[in-house]
């Protein structure tokens, strides 16, 4: 093993795949027959690392893949991955040629990109494309059945271009009022009515819609937070029909013990002064990690037991408050579970003021991430070393 399987300071954050094989079956149970998933590997997979996550979409019975830009997609190909990937963002029309050679699938939602395209690819090479239409989101899509009839057009009188799929995404589908979502739903089935050619996959649901409205199945669902074992919002957590297991964890091991009196101060500003004697504990993880100065105050697990982040966070470590002589080399978990006492990526958001997703997204890459299955690692990857 090269020097990427390990890592040379006791913090990691550990991706358990059982996890994300068990929340797409419960999806695949949850759906009817006909169904296919795209699996959200976007964003590193969430924070939880792209390659690993996709090959366990895929061994689940995922589909088709669905990354944010061509980069993300790319990287994918280069690790070997050659299921079909959707690229949900963006793309630049003069990199069309590129998307043939790397067999990606865009989207697209202006004729004008179709007209600049078809510039760049030659004959014979046949690029496959969905179409975006925003139905009230605000951010990407065509908005009128007009212009998705000059698109569509722009498409089918192309050898060049394949039209493989047309889809949207609701803004409030996670939220209990679903008055906004029907007015989107609405304005997606009367746009779809106006197409000349229906294509292969039609999709509308993410996780939260996947959950909640069977009438926005079509034939695919995308699948992003709730395939990590997350509520796609707090609103929903009562929503959910079925369990879901949270795949990512964070762990780290304590690197200096010392017993202060009182009066002593902990870490930058003095905000932090000791109210009688106690044993404070250093971790090696801080803001540069993803670990925000927010989270002071932030309880963490040690001996099965929640315990104080104390003084502001640093950019490479924090401090705890210990209940008593813990020896160094102990394991604190940050996120997940030790004994009967759980850290849900939720409460960790919910102290950030935050949503879940942007947890797990913002621990940076110089914390490897651990996989395991079936009780025992299998890989690790350190970026900082590949």
């Amino acid at each position: 093993m090269n020097n990427q399987g390990f890592f040379y300071r006791d913090t990691w954050a550990e991706v358990d795949l059982d996890c994300i094989t068990e929340n797409l079956n419960v999806f695949k149970e949850h759906l009817p027959q006909g169904v296919d998933i795209f699996a959200v590997v976007k964003a590193n997979a969430y924070g939880h690392g792209d390659l690993h996550v996709a090959k366990t979409a895929l061994n689940a019975g995922a589909t088709y893949l669905a990354v944010a830009f061509m980069d993300e997609a790319i990287a994918l190909r280069n690790k070997g991955i050659s299921a079909p990937i959707l690229v949900l963002g963006a793309s630049r029309p003069e990199d069309a040629k590129v998307a043939v050679q790397f067999n990606l699938t865009l989207t697209i939602f202006q004729k004008e990109w179709l007209e600049e395209a078809r510039k760049h690819l030659s004959t014979g090479e046949k690029l496959s494309l969905h179409i975006k239409v925003d139905t009230g989101m605000g951010r990407l899509g065509v908005r009128t059945c007009e212009e998705l009839s000059e698109v569509e057009q722009l498409i089918i009188e192309d050898d060049r271009f394949y039209f493989e799929g047309i889809f949207t995404h609701y803004a409030t589908a996670d939220e209990l009022n679903n008055q906004y979502f029907k007015e989107q739903y609405t304005r997606f089935e009367e746009m779809i009515h106006h197409l000349k050619t229906r294509p292969k996959y039609i999709h509308t649901s993410n996780s939260a819609a996947a959950i909640r409205f069977p009438k926005a199945y079509f034939n695919a669902v995308r699948i992003g937070i709730s395939m990590y074992g997350l509520t796609p919002s707090i609103e929903m957590k009562n929503e959910i029909p079925f369990p879901l297991r949270e795949a990512f964890s964070m762990q780290v091991k304590l690197v200096n013990v010392k017993r202060h009196k009182s009066g002593d101060k902990v870490s930058y500003g003095a905000t932090y002064g000791s109210v009688e004697d106690e044993w404070i504990g250093t971790l090696p993880i801080g803001y540069a990690d993803g670990w925000l100065r927010k989270l002071q105050g932030q309880e963490v697990l040690v001996d099965g037991q929640r315990v104080p982040i104390v003084g502001r966070i640093c950019m490479d470590q924090c401090m705890i408050r210990l209940p008593y002589y813990v020896p160094i080399g102990t394991q604190v978990t940050l996120i997940g579970r030790q004994g009967d006492e759980f850290i849900s990526i939720n409460e960790i958001a919910a102290k950030l003021d935050t949503i879940n997703y942007e947890v797990p997204c913002v621990i940076t890459k110089r914390v490897p991430r651990v996989y395991k299955q079936g009780g025992k690692v299998t890989d690790i990857k350190n970026d900082l070393l590949s």
